[in-house]
Formats: structure tokens, C-alpha cells, sequence
């Protein structure tokens, strides 16, 4: 198996991960997997995923991550919410924009625009999660079109359920947003600011 098959792979394993145990080593390993995917692709295929404003969003994090990873820590992944809200995945991931806008002005950076707007935004309050399932789809949709065939089972689950979607017309992408009753939206933004802070 190549190197680019490896690192595809590599993507899906640890999405996988993220979505069986998320936490903060899992959202890191995902970031780096995805990271090394790229530079795979660009090596081997002179392609890359910059077509993808969800991976442009991922990178900048990333790359700010990989440098000061004790920002990790201000990350929230909160799963089971117990509020009257109603959200399209098992989980929100959260970022204060101060840290978006952090990594969004790295020196690497082509667009600060493009980084905000990869996130959904509440507030001040980014939920990444939305992005990081729908730049698998983008991942997922740049190695059939190059015909690249990695082994996992995690790829092998993901592409039964992206052919079942499909198969029943339903759209591979999430828009990932948060929808609750208008009276309830104060309590919510009020949650999810508490949640980062903790």
C-alpha cells in the first residue's frame, strides 16, 4: 500500500475515533491525520483540499494547535445535551472565535475570511463539529474521483453509509445547526459560553 493510501486511512481511523471517544486527543489526531492526508495528496496526486473551505477552516486550527497545543484545552466537546435544543450530530465541538481568529492570522494563512467562515457561529462561540464531518465527505469524495483504494474498516463503514445516503437521496452534507424554540435561544448561548469557559 502507498503512502497515500496510508494516510487516507489514517483520516478515516481517526475520524472514526472522533466519533466513538471524542475528547481533545482525538479532535488532535484527527487534525494531524487530515494535515498529512493533504501533503500526500499534493506529493502524489498534485492535487490538494484547498477546493474545500472546511478544510481551510480545520488546517488553520491545526496549525495553531501544533504549535501551542495547551490551546487544546479551551476546546469544548460536549455530547448529550440537556437542553431544549435540537442538533443535526451527536455532539458539538466548541471554539471561542478569539482562538479562530488566532488561527486564522497565522502567517501561513492564504484567507482569514475563509477560516471564519469555515464555522458555524453562535455568538462568539464556534461549533467546529459540522465542519470536521462534512471535510470527510469532501475526503471521502476527492479519493473516489481519484480512484484511490485504501483497506480500513473505518472507510469501509463510512462508504457503506455515504452509498446508503445515496441510495435514499439524502444530502451528504450537514449544515450543522443548532434550532430551539425562540424563547429558549438566551438559555442556550448562556450553556454554551458557560461550557467553554469551564
Amino acid at each position: 500500500m502507498n503512502a497515500l493510501q496510508s494516510a487516507t486511512d489514517r483520516v478515516f481511523r481517526a475520524y472514526y475515533s472522533h466519533c466513538q471517544s471524542p475528547d481533545k486527543d482525538s479532535l488532535f489526531n484527527f487534525l494531524n491525520a487530515l494535515h498529512s492526508f493533504n501533503e500526500k495528496l499534493k506529493s502524489e496526486k498534485s492535487e490538494d483540499l484547498y477546493d474545500s473551505v472546511n478544510f481551510i477552516g480545520l488546517k488553520a486550527l491545526r496549525n495553531l494547535f501544533h504549535h501551542h497545543t495547551e490551546l487544546l484545552h479551551q476546546i469544548k466537546l460536549i455530547s448529550g445535551i440537556g437542553l431544549p435544543i435540537s442538533i443535526e450530530l451527536a455532539r458539538l465541538c466548541l471554539v471561542e472565535r478569539s482562538l479562530v481568529e488566532r488561527a486564522a492570522h497565522l502567517p501561513r494563512e492564504r484567507s482569514p475570511s475563509t477560516v471564519i467562515a469555515a464555522f458555524n457561529w453562535y455568538g462568539t462561540i464556534a461549533d467546529i463539529e459540522p465542519c470536521i464531518f462534512n471535510v470527510v465527505i469532501d475526503v471521502f469524495e476527492k479519493i473516489e474521483a481519484l480512484r484511490i483504494v485504501p483497506t480500513s474498516e473505518a472507510l469501509e463503514l463510512f462508504k457503506r453509509s455515504y452509498q446508503h445516503e445515496a441510495k435514499k437521496g439524502f444530502n451528504h452534507r450537514v449544515t450543522g445547526h443548532i434550532s430551539c424554540r425562540a424563547g429558549d435561544v438566551s438559555t442556550i448561548l448562556r450553556h454554551l459560553f458557560a461550557d467553554t469557559e469551564a
